[in-house]
């Protein structure tokens, strides 16, 4: 229904572009801001909206049948004049709930009904908390006219019997249709309304307004204001004759309306009719305080239209107060005044001004029964115009800013102006914004609770205006340029910003008002030296204006350039700091001697001040002008000095021998004193002449140089000195050349002394020419100046312009005849006026030679100055003729014979005999074809015009012309005209006809594939005009794009996104059009090398943007990737059968296509497309091969211009060929023996299915008879077991379970096999950043609140190809720390990212969904179910999964462990069985313990073939039992100590010197190798020196046993077995083995140790299945929320097969979860897993996953051990896993309130606080840097996030975590 658009407008300053929103259903009237919401009334419809705009909810008002001469409820039948009516609102007021009982509602009337009202919740709109039915007549409220207006306030005050009474005071203007007996202002009664009484009602004790005529009191209301305890209306009415404009007064508490007195106001310049209204505060000296903001109008003579003319006036409350008392004193003391002057009654009634006591007035404030009422004063309150305006204003609102009163006003044409208030009540205009374009702004202008923007209401659109952009002007001077009373800069802190947002604001100079006109940017006034040479280091002085001041401790520092800040000394308003070193310098340029620094005067990172610094180099200045180095030197503006002999400029004066200062004093070739002129080939003999040239003493010769074309010609000069002491040189005689064709050519001359050049005057070079260059006729050569001497030399070889002393004959004093070569063009109108040339030689020396001397045709053509070129072209004009004509064209020159043409020129008359399509565009670039004869071809003479307009000629023939038709400001015909040269011609009875634009409402699809020939829809109208449509696209090179970090949202909008740019290119495609209102249009191929920047149709001169048509852009994707029919091998034909359909497999296929527009072709045949997904098409092909052009057909998929050729196809077919007879037979013998083949196979295939039922019939036997034969053995050892743990409950009945603490369990959980948790560590920040960092991080948690923001922050994230399934897992765990506190939005969250997993995924195959963890969402929910488990874990689950880790420990100890290998004598896992027969023997060990001061003996049972390391963690079980693992310490701590007697103690240990060796074998010491008896005394002592400490650090919870292969100098250890008895076989071959030996029938005693472990812990696998599945107590809340979800979604899908939803139950708590526990327990308790109890659980885990699947269970001779182990007991145990499912589908949903109660408790947990939040949030950063661009474009193409600025916050956030310069 809404919407919502970015609009940027043009504006005096760079505000922020406002936004807006258009509803479908205007126009809209009224407006009320609430509690950060916004509300806005219109015709038949009520909208709420967000404070960004964004539309929460409305509600439709209208039409209803009604009539305003009807009384509601309506009857037809009643009501004969009852129409549909549209409902406009009237009034929208808030009314504040009782005192502490709710938020309150929201008053709503209309015109409908007798403008009855109702009552809405502010949090819905749609909500009625109190309606209006059968309202009786006391119950009509507003205007039933839309044109009438109404105006109220709500106000409270308290009953008689106490407590508060609500009550609405309406002012209302009169209508001439319904209840004529409604007085203008009326008291309604809004709370408390029990019956009898009636909200909005107007009871009998509630006060009105009496009147004795209604129409005469035609009241117009403009507004209502409650101030102090008094109510005031504004309106204007007609007084004698004349509208005014008048304020009435009320005492809220009077019930009868004595107090009524009003008062005419007067606005300056005869602005009468008040327009708008608003109470504000005034500020300023006095007079100060609240007043009355008052838009008026001028009326248009004696009537109640406003003209344009219209003007703000302020009127003070205090001022109009004390008037309405003075007319009341003297209506109450006065009898009115003399004659009524002052006061008098109004509104024709009885009462009348009285006499009474003088004290009257303060006995009765508010007036009473004896007290005259209604009074009018006679006396206006008058105000001088604030503000004028032409425009008619409309609203107004006000705000204060730094004590300054502002003024936002809002006129007819959309604008928003502001004024600036002076305390003399003058205004300023400051600004002016088009906020919406020739639609009037509505009376209600209101400003946010912010104060930060104006919300402007037009009939249409709601727009959100900033204030003021301070925040966005970057510099000083933009800053205080901008005049904005709200803005002025911030010196210390470098920013433009409102005053209180300046810490030092109070303080001179600190911050600079920008609307103060003398206020003035901090400014370098002076620089000393503002010169400084390069090569010198000195002090610099810099006079600052307007320099802040520092406090003690502060200091500024100076910056040039990019060098480093320097220390700078303040002197009051000087500053001093040292130039840099000279070798600090950056170079300078190559073209300069100069170079300009600024330098910058900082506080900290902020730029207070720049001036700028000059530095020079001398020698530069030398280097640049080579001609004149001393001259240059000396005379450039730098303090530089010449030394001549070391040719050296510098900046000291320090040279050798001398040092020249002036120009006079250089040595310098001042002129030529021989002719400058030099013709080429003849030996030419120069003469210079020099001065200041006896500086040079040595014995060097002078030469003179003559550079000609980058060649140095040297001549020797002998050398004369005249009396005035200068030089003269004789250059020797040369003959110069140079290779230029050109008549001359000027050469740089100078002198040199050895190897010095010496200056020569600017002006000093020798000008070289060339006679026969270009000169190639006599007329030519005899036009040459005559200074040059160039002849026409008749002479041999040929005649040609030589220089006269070369001239051998005697040169030529005329020229030949003129000869004419081509004249163009050859023909013309009879009218004449084209433009004749005429090209040829000896066409004149000069233009005065060809004027009147040339004819066409035998009529004068009069040459035209500026086209003549001499000798070789004449233009001349053409002349009407009189008739057809033909003949030469004749040029006479002086009294030589007449050149004549050959060609002949034609008069002509050119006829225009048709025009071809008679109509076009408005726009134009329509081609007319227009048909004619005798049609002039020179196009430079043709002219086409249709009306005023040009045609553009685009091609001409003789009987064709093509123009292009140009833009047109109306449609309609227009005549065509054809200008050759003067003559005019148009087409008889045929004009052209304008026609308006062709409209384009719709395109789609939005998508294509690079490949492009998607064919695009377009609906339209006046599509048929358009001649030449094509669709375009914009593109540019990939290399060069980046997102800029620096970007502003506001650079974003639509508009500045198409702003074309010449370097990139563009891609077309022709359209077709199939009517007025459609086209079609193919997608252009793009390169996926470059990037769309647009997509746009351009219908000839109408282009029309992609995204102006549907609001979004057009998108390409990379073309969809098609796989090999056969992947395997590409050139083997794939073989299909008859009947059934073609598998395509490939990626993407679906993405920018439909199946609709996919083909595919087999060979020559269609193979219909039947299914299309993403990553598979299905094809039937025809039911025979087709023909594949010779050989076999191949499958080719068509899309758009994408054809791809999949392989060849064979069929499989039976049918009949034409083959030879002998073949026949063959075939026919082969088919037999294939048949009978087939049969023996089929019985053979039933034999064998018969079999493998047998024999899965007989492993189930076998496996039940093996389990009776170890029965007695498990029962045996069930009761052993039993025994142990019955001890061991005891215990666990004490303190419990170890159970981890929440905090240790989330971590686990989130942050698996990590090191130490993210969070649970410090952030690691130098403290003088720790704080602006930690901000940073507040924000972004701030950011990570906004859906929106999150949502794309993750979903770009998992875009990105180097985010890999770990950066998924790493960053949902630390989301989840980051919005632990928030569970309620982060269950939100996640399940708004569940939802678009399931339309990925239903899309695609939704049996697949959570199967793994490979998106962000999915871990999530791996944390959630493990954070709202964690209770159910503690209370239920946790004591039973001890229970089960106890038994197997005991059970697993019981055997041997290898300590290498990790294999086990006891265990449920075949690949960590320890399949030898190892001999071992149990022997008791006493254990002194050490308890108190006290030494006990504890017996501790082990195997003699325990390591020393088993036997202390044996040791360690038994002490500490029931002690958590982290508490107890670490066996590596310890050493074992064996006593024996009292002086035998021996320690033992794993390795030692008597460790056995067996060649490359090491073996493990253990009891049996030190020979320890049964019975033998040990004790566990303290390592002396402990590499890990007392107590061990948690790392996975799992203890790895010694690494197979670990090398202990080149030896391999072993324990029990030897873990490969030859290490030389290959890994590959190795694993190959192990299958093979896995693959063998299990031996039965194998299988019986297994059985017999599974016997044993039966009951504690039970256990746990049971507590984890059992509904007898009610299942956690958050399973059943969550599979709830999970049926919604599975409803909302359509996905109706049980068995996708099972599986999408199983994949997120047992596979997701409960798996996890099983597997590692130690995420639960403080327990160590060692290797071979980790064998155990991972079965136990696995057979939990096979009770889940809904598969069949089956086990045959090679179904994997655990299978069998438990292949009775899964169907057993998927009987409770279908049980529980269904048991919590069918309990009673609607679980969603207690779920948020319980993710409320859970967001209070300790968890919260007891982790480092910040270091999540840190490390979440690091994701957001890492990909920031993405991100950042992310944020910035959605349109919610750029309307939330959400990018911009993130910039924030980078500026304060990364101290990042943005551009913030």
């Amino acid at each position: 229904m809404f919407l919502l658009l970015l609009y940027t407008v043009v504006m005096v300053t760079c505000d922020p572009p406002p936004q807006w929103v258009e509803p479908h259903n205007a126009p809209l009237s009224h407006l009320v801001v609430a509690g950060g919401r916004l509300y806005v009334g219109g015709v038949d419809h009520l909208y709420q909206l967000t404070s960004d705009l964004q539309l929460e909810a409305q509600v439709s008002t209208g039409p209803h049948l009604d009539s305003p001469e009807c009384l509601p409820p309506i009857e037809p039948s009643d009501c004969p004049s009852a129409t549909p009516t549209h409902n406009h609102n009237k009034l929208l007021l808030l009314e504040a709930g009782p005192e502490g009982a709710g938020p309150g509602s929201l008053i709503v009337c209309g015109s409908l009904f007798q403008g009855i009202c109702d009552k809405r919740s502010l949090s819905n709109v749609s909500q009625l908390v109190y309606q209006t039915l059968n309202p009786v007549d006391t119950q009509y409220v507003a205007a039933n006219d839309p044109r009438v207006s109404t105006v109220a306030v709500v106000i409270t005050t308290r009953q008689e019997g106490g407590g508060a009474l609500r009550l609405m005071l309406v002012g209302r203007g009169y209508t001439s249709k319904g209840p004529g007996d409604i007085p203008p202002i009326t008291t309604r009664r809004l709370s408390p309304a029990e019956p009898p009484r009636r909200a909005f009602s107007q009871e009998e004790d509630l006060g009105k307004l009496v009147v004795g005529s209604y129409s005469e009191y035609n009241n117009h209301f403009v507004a209502a204001v409650s101030h102090g305890d008094h109510v005031y209306f504004l309106f204007s009415r007609r007084h004698r004759k004349e509208y005014r404009s008048f304020v009435s007064r009320l005492c809220q508490s009077d019930r009868s309306f004595y107090s009524y007195v009003e008062v005419p106001l007067l606005c300056g310049g005869g602005h009468n009719l008040a327009q708008a209204a608003i109470l504000g505060e005034l500020s300023g000296p006095a007079p100060s305080g609240s007043a009355l903001f008052v838009v008026m109008a001028a009326g248009q003579a004696s009537t109640p239209v406003a003209t344009g003319r219209s003007a703000l006036c302020v009127y003070g409350m205090a001022a109009l107060d004390a008037m309405m008392l003075r007319a009341q004193e003297v209506c109450y003391t006065e009898g009115g005044g003399s004659g009524g002057e002052e006061a008098y009654i109004e509104y024709a009634v009885s009462s009348k001004c009285l006499k009474l006591p003088m004290d009257s007035l303060s006995e009765y404030p508010c007036g009473g029964e004896h007290t005259p009422s209604p009074i009018a004063s006679s006396l206006p309150l008058e105000a001088t115009p604030t503000f004028t305006s032409d425009t008619q204003l409309t609203a107004v609102t006000t705000a204060t800013e730094a004590g300054r009163t502002i003024a936002f006003l809002g006129d007819r044409e959309g604008r928003l102006h502001k004024v600036l208030l002076h305390s003399n009540r003058s205004g300023l205009l400051y600004d002016s914004v088009l906020v919406d374009s020739g639609s009037p702004v509505s009376a209600d202008l209101l400003l946010d609770e912010s104060q930060q923007h104006v919300y402007v209401l037009t009939s249409r659109r709601l727009s959100k205006v900033p204030v003021s952009s301070c925040e966005r002007l970057t510099d000083c001077e933009t800053c205080l340029s901008v005049r904005d009373p709200y803005c002025g800069w911030c010196v210390l802190e470098g920013r433009c910003s409102r005053q209180h947002q300046c810490l030092r604001k109070m303080q001179p100079n600190h911050w600079l008002w920008s609307f103060e006109p003398t206020n003035q940017c901090v400014a370098v006034q002076n620089l000393q030296p503002a010169n400084q040479s390069r090569d010198q280091q000195t002090q610099v002085t810099l006079s600052v204006l307007k320099l802040p001041a520092l406090t003690g401790a502060e200091s500024l520092s100076c910056v040039f350039g990019l060098l480093p800040p320097q220390p700078a000394i303040v002197t009051e308003t000087s500053i001093s700091c040292q130039s840099p070193a000279p070798e600090l310098l950056p170079p300078m340029l190559t073209e300069s001697d100069h170079m300009i620094l600024p330098v910058s005067v900082m506080f900290g990172h902020v730029t207070v001040t720049t001036g700028n610094m000059t530095f020079y180099d001398c020698g530069a200045v030398s280097r640049l002008h080579q001609s004149s180095m001393c001259v240059s030197c000396v005379n450039s503006v730098w303090s530089c000095s010449w030394c001549p002999l070391d040719q050296i400029c510098t900046h000291n004066q320090s040279c050798s021998t001398h040092t020249i200062q002036r120009a006079p004093s250089c040595p310098l070739v001042f002129s030529l004193q021989s002719s400058a002129l030099v013709p080429l080939g003849l030996s030419s003999r120069l003469v210079l002449r020099g001065r200041n040239l006896d500086l040079f003493t040595d014995e060097a010769q002078f030469v003179c140089v003559v550079e000609i074309e980058g060649v140095q010609l040297n001549l020797t000069a002998a050398v004369e000195k005249t009396h005035d002491n200068t030089h003269t040189f004789n250059c020797s005689a040369h003959k110069f050349q140079y290779a230029v064709s050109q008549l001359q050519y000027s050469a740089a001359v100078y002198l040199r002394r050895g190897e010095r050049r010496i200056d020569a005057s600017p002006g000093l070079r020798l000008q070289l020419y060339d006679c026969s260059a270009g000169q190639s006729d006599c007329s030519q050569c005899r036009a040459v100046p005559p200074e040059y001497g160039c002849v026409w030399c008749s002479g041999s070889p040929a005649p040609s312009c030589v220089y006269n002393q070369s001239c051998s004959s005697v040169p030529a004093d005329t020229c030949p005849p003129p000869q004419i070569t081509q004249v163009v063009p050859v023909s013309g109108p009879l009218e004449g006026g084209v433009l004749v040339t005429i090209t040829g030689s000896n066409l004149g020396m000069k233009y005065q030679d060809v004027v009147g001397g040339v004819t066409v045709a035998g009529v004068q053509c009069p040459p035209l100055p500026e086209g003549y070129q001499i000798s070789t072209r004449i233009v001349c004009e053409l002349q009407a003729s009189g008739g057809p004509r033909e003949g030469p064209v004749l040029v006479t020159v002086g009294t030589t014979p007449p050149g004549r043409s050959s060609q002949k020129f034609t008069y002509q008359d050119p006829q225009l005999l048709a025009l071809f399509l008679t109509g076009g565009s408005v726009s134009g670039g329509t081609r007319l074809t227009i048909r004619g004869r005798s049609l002039l071809r020179q196009r430079a003479d043709l002219r086409a015009f249709l009306g005023p307009q040009p045609c553009y000629i685009m091609a001409v023939s003789h009987s064709q012309l093509v123009c292009e038709t140009g833009r047109s400001n109306r449609t309609g015909p227009v005549s065509l005209r054809l200008l050759f040269g003067q003559a005019e011609r148009t087409v008889a009875n045929a004009s052209f006809r304008y026609l308006d634009d062709p409209l384009i409402t719709d395109a789609s699809p939005a998508e294509s594939f690079y490949a492009g020939g998607r064919v695009v829809m377009v609906t339209g109208r006046n599509l048929g005009v358009v001649q030449q449509p094509i669709i375009a696209v914009w593109v540019e090179p990939v290399e060069g794009q980046r997102v800029k970090r620096r970007r502003r949202l506001a650079l974003l909008s639509a508009k500045q996104q198409l702003v074309f740019n010449s370097s990139r290119t563009t891609v077309s495609e022709p359209c077709s059009v199939l009517s007025s209102s459609q086209m079609t249009c193919l997608t252009p191929r793009v390169s996926p090398e470059v990037k769309v920047k647009g997509v746009w149709f351009q219908l000839d001169n109408v282009r029309v943007h992609f995204e102006t048509i549907k609001g979004q852009s057009f998108r390409y994707y990379p073309d969809p990737e098609f796989f090999p029919l056969n992947r395997e091998a590409p050139d083997v034909p794939y073989r299909f059968k008859p009947g059934g359909v073609i598998a395509v497999e490939g990626q993407d296929l679906t993405r920018a296509i439909s199946r609709q527009e996919v083909r595919a072709q087999l060979g020559d045949q269609e193979c219909e497309v039947k299914t299309l997904d993403n990553t598979h098409l299905y094809c039937e092909p025809p039911e025979s091969q087709p023909g594949g052009g010779g050989g076999l057909p191949s499958l080719k998929v068509l899309m758009g211009n994408l054809q791809v050729d999949l392989g060849s196809v064979q069929y499989d077919s039976n049918g009949l060929s034409v083959v030879p007879l002998a073949a026949q037979i063959s075939l026919g013998a082969g088919a037999a023996v294939i048949i009978l083949s087939v049969l023996v196979v089929i019985l053979m295939y039933r034999r064998k299915s018969k079999q493998a039922l047998r024999d899965y019939k007989k492993v189930l036997l076998q496996l039940e008879t093996l389990e009776i034969n170890v029965g007695d053995q498990c029962r045996k050892e069930f009761t052993d077991l039993m025994t142990e743990m019955m001890d061991l409950s005891s215990d666990v009945g004490g303190p419990g379970p170890p159970l981890l603490d929440y905090k240790t369990y989330a971590e686990r959980i989130f942050f698996p096999g990590q090191q130490g948790a993210p969070f649970s560590r410090q952030l690691d920040l130098p403290e003088h950043r720790r704080v602006t960092v930690e901000t940073g991080l507040q924000n972004l948690s701030l950011l990570l609140n906004n859906r929106l923001f999150l949502t794309r922050f993750i979903h770009t994230l998992e875009a990105q190809q180097g985010f890999s399934q770990r950066d998924r897992g790493y960053v949902a765990s630390l989301l989840t720390v980051a919005l632990h506190d928030k569970l309620e939005y982060f269950t939100e969250v996640m399940k708004g990212l569940l939802q678009d997993l399931v339309q990925q995924y239903v899309a695609k195959n939704p049996k697949l969904m959570l199967r793994r963890t490979e998106t962000v969402v999915e871990k999530m929910l791996t944390n959630w179910m493990s954070i709202c488990l964690y209770s159910f874990l503690k209370e239920v689950g946790g004591e039973p999964l001890y229970m089960l880790y106890r038994a197997i420990k005991y059970q697993v100890d019981k055997g041997p462990v290898d300590s290498v290998t990790g294999k086990a004598k006891r265990t449920l896992n075949d690949s960590h069985l320890l399949r030898e027969d190892i001999e071992y023997c149990s022997m008791t060990l006493t254990v002194l313990v050490k308890n108190g001061l006290e030494v006990q003996p504890s017996p501790v049972r082990v195997l003699d073939t325990d390591t020393i390391t088993q036997v202390k963690d044996k040791i360690l079980d038994q002490v500490y039992r029931g002690a958590p693992f982290s508490q107890r310490p670490s066996a590596d701590s310890l050493d074992l100590e064996w006593r024996s007697g009292q002086a035998g103690h021996l320690t033992l240990s794993d390795d030692d010197v008597t460790a056995v060796v067996q060649g490359r074998w090491k073996r493990v010491n253990t009891l049996q190798h030190y020979k320890v008896p049964d019975g033998a005394t040990v004790a566990l002592i303290p390592r002396s020196v402990s590499p890990a400490g007392v107590h061990q650090v948690f790392q996975t919870g799992e203890k790895t046993p010694m690494l197979e292969g670990e090398e202990d100098e080149g030896l391999r250890l072993w324990h029990l077995v030897k873990s490969s008895e030859d290490p030389e076989i290959p890994k590959h071959r190795k694993s190959s083995m192990r299958e093979r030996e896995r693959a063998k029938a299990i031996p039965e005693i194998y299988l019986t140790r297994l059985l017999s472990m599974k016997g044993t812990l039966q009951k504690f696998v039970d256990d746990v299945f049971v507590a984890i599945l059992s509904t007898k107590r009610p299942p956690p809340i958050a399973v059943r929320f969550f599979f709830d979800f999970l049926d919604d979604m599975a409803e909302k899908h359509g996905i109706d097969d049980p068995e996708t939803v099972h599986i999408w139950k199983t994949n997120s708590l047992p596979l997701r979860f409960w798996v996890n526990i099983l597997k590692n327990p130690q995420f639960v308790l403080d327990v160590q897993v060692t290797d071979s109890i980790d064998a155990v659980l991972s079965v136990i885990a696995q057979t939990f996953i096979d009770s889940c699947t809904t598969s069949e269970h089956k086990v045959g001779r090679d179904s994997p051990v655990n299978k069998l182990l438990y292949a009775r007991e899964i169907p057993r145990y998927k009987q409770l896993v279908e049980r529980y499912y269904s048991d919590i589908h069918s309990s009673a949903s609607g679980c969603y309130q207690e779920m948020n109660s319980t993710l409320t408790e859970l967001s209070g947990q300790s968890f919260a606080s007891e982790m480092n939040t910040l270091v999540a949030l840190h490390e979440l950063y690091k994701y957001i840097n890492k990909y920031y661009d993405q991100i950042i474009m992310s944020l910035e193409e959605d349109a919610s996030g750029q309307k939330m600025q959400l990018a911009y916050r993130l910039q924030q956030v980078a500026a304060l975590v990364e101290n990042k310069v943005t551009d913030l």
